[in-house]
């Protein structure tokens, strides 16, 4: 039997030159003691199983690892408070050079799992049940029986293991949730024999925690009430190179929660309901407008030209046609050209991109879904933005039309408020912003006494929206319709049937924040070109937001267009309301960061 080495960065470095001889052998028992007498305090270290069988080559590594880590920077602290140098940890800042250590030990366990004919990366599993499952149909057993009458089969992630001799538990968890497996040294050899020799010994030396394995048994609720699977025969499906974060810290550094996003959702299950939830969401949504008569139809990702919004496209090239092309940032113009073509009621949900900044609540690859009806107005897109929101609630929230973001209830009973954004304007700076007499710099002047910068502004209406979304948008607590906007920024919208100079158009505010976007929407082709021209200048004198005039979209108004009311929802602002998410990046599963030397391995252990 080859010496059982354990890596030993996490413990006091009293302990360390105990354990310099590579042929020590720290048996379950050393380990209990140590972590009970570990510390200070109660301080229990934390212990890595480096290789149950390491071959003597490793010993070389695990004390240059362990050396190293003596003379590294203090490590960070506990929960206690006290240090707590597991740099195994991906957490808590793991060394390139300890987590190869760790990473060359689990590969010998692949090599000696395959040298005794196990293979460590499965191909299938057949799957019984999952960990809910078995919490629902045996919820009700009684502490201490054992119900070998049922057969379960389930497979998940090793979490943590625990070792007592001839018994071991282990937790498991699936994409459902968490189980025990109690691992009896009898029954397992009994029922594995003839698969593996000495399984439960290989069991624990082979399994680590973070490694995928399958079980089959029969449920046994222990003495102290833990409903498990009396665990008959294990199999190793995939065996995890790399370890879980430690258990002082888990995984609680924001940035790295979002670039280890796998890490992330396996030991974070509030980042998993997350996501469940904005699928519920979508879902939800897409089968209120189905109901309604609404089609989803799939248009273009990449434009030839950009438009549809105002917003910094991203360029790509195609080299086999020889052309540049835009990255979408809108949907509309070609969902608009569909109304042209006869479907009535049409939306689609999907990814939309824009070269612009990054924030709590902007990401540059986001999620809108825009819906077009024809016949209809902007005040039939306000009864269904209500509508819409308030059937997602029913379906996702229980029914419960409030909302608990932050410190805020939000509620979303209708009607919502309806207010001019002018008239807001008026209230907070005393000022008319329509009144004919105000000039373009008095207009910058006044912005400026209000702290809103608006020296670029072209013109008066620039300005207005400039000091309304820095200092009104804030107030915006409860679900608003913002309604009818100036001409100049709304170049798609309808002229306001009543008000010279607007157009009918609202934006929906809550929490402080635009949550969607909605217009009559312009059908008149010349009054449209002639705003594509306004654009063009704008772009021309420098304006890398303004758009260029689209003759395509051009020639499908001309053919004629049926009065059309349309609506753009933020889908990753609606979900952070709805899953009380500070910051956009925590519903999106992968959001785009700046980049960085993630995964500090250059592979070289793979070839040893």
């Amino acid at each position: 039997m080859r010496p059982r080495l354990l890596f030993l960065s996490s413990l006091p470095q009293r302990y360390w030159g105990r354990f310099t001889n590579p042929s020590f052998c720290l048996h379950e028992a050393s380990v209990r003691s140590l972590r009970r007498h570990g510390g200070k305090q109660g301080h229990s270290p934390s212990l890595e199983l480096l290789a149950s069988d390491a071959a003597p080559e490793h010993s070389a590594k695990v004390q240059a690892a362990t050396a190293s880590s003596a003379a590294a920077s203090p490590a960070p602290k506990n929960a206690r408070g006290r240090q707590n140098p597991n740099i195994a940890s991906p957490e808590s800042g793991a060394t390139a050079n300890n987590l190869r250590v760790l990473r060359s030990a689990r590969l010998e366990k692949v090599h000696a799992m395959r040298q005794a004919g196990v293979e460590p990366y499965a191909y299938r599993f057949e799957v019984s049940h999952s960990t809910q499952d078995l919490h629902q149909l045996f919820g009700d057993v009684e502490p201490g029986t054992i119900r070998d009458d049922v057969h379960v089969s389930i497979a998940g992630r090793i979490m943590n293991r625990r070792i007592f001799g001839k018994l071991a538990f282990f937790t498991l968890q699936d994409s459902s949730g968490t189980i025990q497996l109690y691992l009896d040294k009898q029954r397992i050899t009994e029922h594995m024999q003839n698969r593996i020799p000495e399984s439960f010994s290989r069991l624990k030396q082979w399994i680590d925690a973070g490694d995928i394995i399958g079980v089959t048994g029969s449920i046994r609720r222990t003495e102290k009430g833990e409903l498990s699977v009396y665990v008959k025969e294990w199999t190793m499906l995939t065996k995890s190179l790399r370890p879980l974060p430690d258990k002082w810290h888990g995984l609680t550094d924001i940035e790295k929660r979002y670039r280890q996003r796998h890490m992330d959702l396996i030991v974070n299950p509030a980042v998993r309901d997350v996501f469940r939830k904005r699928a519920q969401i979508t879902a939800a949504i897409r089968r209120f407008l189905d109901t309604h008569g609404f089609l989803e139809i799939e248009t273009p990702a990449l434009h030839q030209q950009a438009g549809g919004a105002e917003a910094r496209p991203f360029v790509t090239h195609h080299n086999a046609l020889d052309m540049d092309l835009y990255l979408r940032i809108a949907t509309e113009l070609h969902l608009k050209r569909l109304v042209v073509g006869g479907f009535d009621r049409v939306y689609e949900m999907g990814r939309i991109f824009r070269n612009e900044g990054i924030s709590t609540r902007h990401n540059p690859e986001f999620t809108s879904i825009e819906i077009y009806q024809a016949y209809a107005d902007y005040g039939d897109m306000m009864r269904l933005m209500e509508d819409l929101v308030v059937q997602v609630l029913r379906d996702v929230h229980q029914g419960v039309l409030q909302v608990r973001y932050q410190d805020t209830e939000l509620d979303f009973s209708p009607p919502w408020r309806r207010v001019s954004l002018f008239q807001m304007l008026q209230e907070r700076t005393g000022m008319d912003w329509r009144s004919t007499a105000l000039s373009l710099e008095e207009a910058r002047a006044l912005a400026h006494k209000h702290g809103c910068p608006a020296g670029d502004a072209r013109s008066i209406a620039e300005v207005a929206v400039a000091v309304f979304e820095s200092l009104c948008e804030s107030d915006l607590v409860q679900p608003t319709f913002v309604v009818d906007h100036p001409r100049e920024t709304s170049p798609l919208a309808k002229p306001h049937r009543s008000e010279s100079g607007l157009v009918e158009r609202f934006e929906v505010y809550c929490a402080g924040r635009e949550l969607a976007n909605a217009f009559s929407e312009l059908t008149d082709p010349v009054d449209q070109r002639e705003r594509f021209v306004e654009q063009s200048a704008r772009k021309a004198a420098g304006d890398l937001e303004a758009c260029d005039v689209d003759e395509s979209f051009l020639a499908a108004l001309e053919t004629g267009m049926p009065p059309t009311g349309g609506l753009g929802i933020g889908i990753d602002r609606l979900v952070m309301l709805l899953t009380n998410a500070p910051s956009i990046r925590d519903v999106i599963a992968f959001p785009l960061l700046r980049p960085t030397l993630e995964y500090p391995n250059d592979g070289s252990d793979d070839a040893e």
